[in-house]
């Protein structure tokens, strides 16, 4: 069971991620890189919404995970993360942003989206109390 350590820990991981997606944007004066934050933001949720539509019912096998509508969710999710890594590179490659902040933009980027999963995964709630 996850107690408070574990939130305070979390958020401050969070925090830290957003601290370093912002200053990649404040400190070069280019606000390009911020998009890194949304798109890791937005990345749970194809595959949360594809695992909500696709419950298993009592009739069903509990490991099965070969819905196509979890499938595509999990695409979706996967595309989105290769995305806000490749973002930045792509724009410190083509010399709009610098390679500091591109640096900076994928660290705080992976913060903030690792920090959703093990959210995710800590707090996960077994629908098995019955």
């Amino acid at each position: 069971m996850a107690g408070l350590k574990t939130v305070i820990l979390l958020s401050f991981v969070l925090a830290f991620g957003f601290l370093s997606l912002i200053l990649s944007c404040a400190l070069w004066n280019n606000w390009l890189p911020i998009l890194v934050a949304l798109i890791f933001f937005l990345a749970p949720f194809p595959n949360a919404l594809a695992s909500a539509c696709t419950r298993s019912s009592d009739f069903s096998a509990e490991y099965d995970n070969t819905s196509p509508i979890i499938d595509f969710g999990r695409f979706t999710t996967s595309i989105m993360v290769a995305t806000g890594f490749a973002l930045p590179i792509v724009l410190a490659h083509s010399q709009i942003i610098h390679p500091w902040a591109s640096f900076m933009s994928i660290f705080g980027g992976a913060l903030v989206y690792g920090t959703i999963m093990a959210y995710a995964a800590v707090f996960k709630q077994d629908n098995d109390e019955f």
